[in-house]
């Protein structure tokens, strides 16, 4: 099984920028993609969108287009902790960010959401 602890997020005005941080622990060796969705408000988490996610071993990402040249998803191998670098937020950048994992092993695995909200 594998751990997610997010942190980060809070409120910005436009343009700002946010840092999420996803810790990971367990079984580490298994996983395969890591990431996080964005959950819009009053919709719930099912109908989330995929923001950014990075393949664990490789550190191939891939970006929503909405996201692209303002979002950098990176991961720090010594901590096992996944990095969301958020640039130039826009307010539709407002959300719950959920970190996930995707892991040869069990279901996918989700941290705690982190608000984030973007004002004018």
């Amino acid at each position: 099984q594998v751990q997610l602890v997010g942190s980060g997020g809070g409120s910005v005005q436009a343009g700002g920028s946010l840092r999420l941080s996803c810790a990971v622990s367990g079984h580490t060796s298994a996983l395969e993609t890591v990431g996080w969705f964005r959950q819009a408000p009053g919709e719930h988490r099912d109908r989330a969108d995929l923001v950014a996610r990075i393949i664990w071993t490789s550190g191939s990402t891939i970006y929503a287009d909405s996201v692209k040249g303002r979002f950098t998803i990176s991961k720090e191998n010594a901590k096992d902790t996944l990095f969301l670098q958020m640039n130039s937020l826009k307010v539709e950048d407002t959300g719950v960010y959920h970190c996930y994992a995707d892991s040869k092993i069990g279901p996918r695995t989700w941290g705690q959401g982190t608000q984030v909200t973007v004002s004018l």
